[in-house]
């Protein structure tokens, strides 16, 4: 399979996917630039600015978006221009958000990181309906890809430098992660392991940091397929369109002293698989809003 670009290179470090079922629209983010672009139908592309990182985006139960931005959590309402944000989770400005989702409960997590990737600076953060944070991994080098097997009781996550992909058993009651064992090691070969998708069968789809590719794991942990993708640096991919059988993936340019012509472009794969509607964020209980 192969993943051919549909979009111009319109981010720098583009990161992120996800299909939003409430508008039918795409949105991803441009995460040093601090922007969130979405895809429109008609393949028009709109940005908003909502911080100086924008980490990660999901969709918000009550409307609009949950974000992790900068050095916390924020909400974008439906049509603002701006977010809402939470108070800051740290001080430390050589460290930041980058990937996470939401649990089945409606739970946002997101993990951060030193701009340098300093190992074991971050950690995995919680976010709850009722406005709490809490820490659920540290120390963390690079969090990035985390998604939940179909009936919630697996959650699997990547954190880079460790080149594998790991599975907790899930404590849906709490939001913890628990027994965490490997279930994937990734030869460095084949690139490091990034975001990742989960489809309707529970096979993990990761992309391949350095590596030019996504690659479908089995969820005992066995390669099924490789998606190759003309960009060394694939960041991230999701499940969407109206079927959720598209495989919409994001590249990178940071850092290259010559950029492929496609790096930083959206591009998209027909796996032939459906994947799973994303986890939304249960939203913020009233007052818990600043402002």
């Amino acid at each position: 399979m192969r993943a051919e670009a549909v979009s111009d290179p319109v981010t720098h470090h583009g990161e992120g996917p996800v299909w939003n079922p409430a508008t039918g629209r795409l949105h991803f983010v441009d995460m040093l630039a601090g922007d969130v672009l979405t895809l429109a139908a008609d393949g028009g592309i709109t940005r908003t600015r909502v911080g100086s990182v924008a980490a990660v985006v999901r969709p918000n139960r009550s409307g609009g978006l949950v974000l992790a931005i900068d050095r916390g959590f924020a909400v974008l309402p439906e049509g603002a221009d701006e977010p809402s944000r939470l108070p800051e989770l740290w001080s430390d400005p050589g460290v930041r958000m980058n990937e996470g989702g939401c649990d089945p409960q409606g739970r946002f997590y997101a993990g951060s990181m030193a701009f340098d990737a300093t190992p074991e600076r971050g950690t995995l953060w919680r976010l709850d309906p009722d406005g709490g944070t809490h820490r659920v991994l540290t120390p963390v080098t690079i969090s990035n890809g985390l998604v939940w097997s179909p009936d919630g009781q697996l959650v699997y996550y990547v954190d880079t430098p460790t080149g594998r992909v790991d599975v907790f058993d899930f404590d849906a009651a709490r939001g913890e992660f628990l027994n965490r064992r490997p279930l994937v090691e990734i030869p460095e070969e084949h690139g490091s392991p990034d975001g990742m998708a989960i489809d309707a069968h529970g096979r993990l789809w990761v992309a391949m940091w350095g590596g030019s590719a996504v690659r479908c794991y089995s969820p005992e942990g066995e390669l099924e397929a490789v998606v190759e993708v003309p960009v060394r640096q694939v960041t991230a991919c999701a499940f969407g369109g109206p079927d959720l059988d598209q495989l919409y993936v994001t590249t990178s340019r940071d850092g290259l002293a010559d950029p492929e012509p496609a790096a930083g472009a959206l591009h998209l794969a027909d796996t032939g698989v459906r994947g799973l509607p994303v986890h939304s964020f249960a939203g913020l209980d009233e007052g818990v809003l600043p402002g």
